[in-house]
């Protein structure tokens, strides 16, 4: 496989007018939804009217007809400015609708994918429990058949985009019977927003991602068809490795972005700033500091257009999934923090970007997989993992 990740015309062009959008759009409006700790609709709405929700989806259901590697360039360059409208973005496409445009029905995908890709809706998955962290297979939440039902019990927390206005449907993983060995049988289940029983939180307070909405999940006695089943039953446990192993793609983009803003806005400081006479970029020794910064940002975008290149070819990409979000976002806690230093005190000041990013950073290296399961899963595939303690 060519490794040069190049933009064609069209990636190009896509890459100019998100740019352009975060630029004129999203930097001049978004410090203030920050510290309101508010959802930004309508600059979620011109989102979905320039198709960015339906970017990697078919055009048959209302897509853009474009692949992942668009996707994640969308992802890179509204990160640049601001990650709560970036994640708003990867988690309403990567976790709401691409579950079920990969695993629903052609009577789901047409129910659902229209108004997700348009952006009318947004999408929520179900994943994470109170008391189960990065053990997603200790899925504590059940769904059991009754008539022509499925009756579900448990909660979920950490779930991005799952209580806004427009919030149209969460995808919950629940446990729907017991395998011959007693390990649980996990499925994936559509529940609409407003379901009696299911109830949202109040957003959390958070260190980051203020204008993002982040909410606890519980289920009492939810009731929905049968005909909600997502894929098959029993495999949403595969299913959703399957869409964790795409979205730390779309997350590494995210954290490159993050990673280029640091840079971009330690560029600009050190022009502008002047201490002793001089611009303080006139130092050696801060020139140094953002050129390491440029360095690990552009390594970071190789890594997750690589892992994107190899999905959008149908070949094997989840080391390379798992290297880029490892990487990635180890780069974008790095580039924060010296972004940080190079602003000095006003860096601490939440009306510089670069605090907004360094608040932004550190969750990157923990949500849609920490940095120990990265670890985890690329020396897994490097064949290490089944080896015994004594070697």
């Amino acid at each position: 496989m060519s490794l040069d990740h190049r933009l064609s015309a069209e990636h190009e062009e896509l890459r100019r007018t998100v740019e352009e959008f975060a630029r004129e759009v999203v930097a001049p409006k978004i410090g203030d939804f920050y510290e309101r700790h508010e959802f930004p609709y309508e600059i979620v709405r011109e989102m979905g009217r320039m198709g960015l929700f339906g970017l990697p989806f078919p055009e048959e259901y209302g897509g853009m007809g474009g692949d992942y590697l668009a996707l994640g360039i969308a992802l890179e360059e509204l990160a640049r400015v601001d990650s709560s409208v970036a994640i708003t973005l990867e988690a309403g496409v990567s976790l709401g609708a691409m579950p079920v445009h990969r695993f629903g029905t052609e009577e789901q995908k047409r129910e659902w994918l229209p108004r997700l890709c348009s952006g009318e809706l947004l999408g929520a998955f179900g994943l994470t429990e109170p008391d189960c962290g990065s053990d997603a297979g200790g899925t504590r939440t059940t769904a059991v058949r009754d008539g022509d039902s499925w009756v579900i019990n448990g909660s979920k927390c950490f779930i991005t985009n799952s209580g806004t206005d427009i919030t149209g449907l969460v995808t919950v993983t629940a446990v729907t019977g017991r395998k011959e060995d007693g390990r649980p049988e996990i499925s994936s289940i559509i529940v609409p927003s407003g379901t009696p029983g299911f109830t949202v939180a109040a957003p959390y307070s958070k260190v980051g991602w203020n204008a993002s909405d982040t909410r606890e999940l519980s289920f009492a006695d939810v009731r929905v068809p049968l005909a909600n089943l997502l894929g098959e039953e029993g495999r949403g446990y595969a299913q959703f490795l399957r869409i964790l192993d795409e979205g730390r793609i779309a997350i590494s983009a995210l954290a490159t972005g993050l990673a280029q803003g640091c840079v971009d806005e330690s560029v600009a400081y050190a022009r502008e700033r002047h201490a002793f006479g001089r611009p303080i970029g006139a130092n050696q020794a801060l020139q140094f500091k953002i050129a390491d910064m440029e360095m690990r940002a552009h390594m970071a975008r190789i890594g997750w257009r690589d892992a994107a290149s190899r999905l959008t070819h149908g070949e094997p990409f989840k080391k390379e999934a798992a290297l880029a979000k490892l990487y990635s976002s180890t780069v974008a806690v790095d580039n924060a923090r010296e972004a940080t230093q190079i602003h000095g005190g006003y860096g601490f000041m939440n009306e510089y970007p670069v605090a907004r990013m360094w608040r932004d950073s550190k969750i990157l290296e923990i949500g849609e997989g920490t940095s120990e399961v990265q670890r985890m899963l690329i020396a897994r595939e490097l064949g290490l993992a089944d080896l015994s303690p004594t070697g």
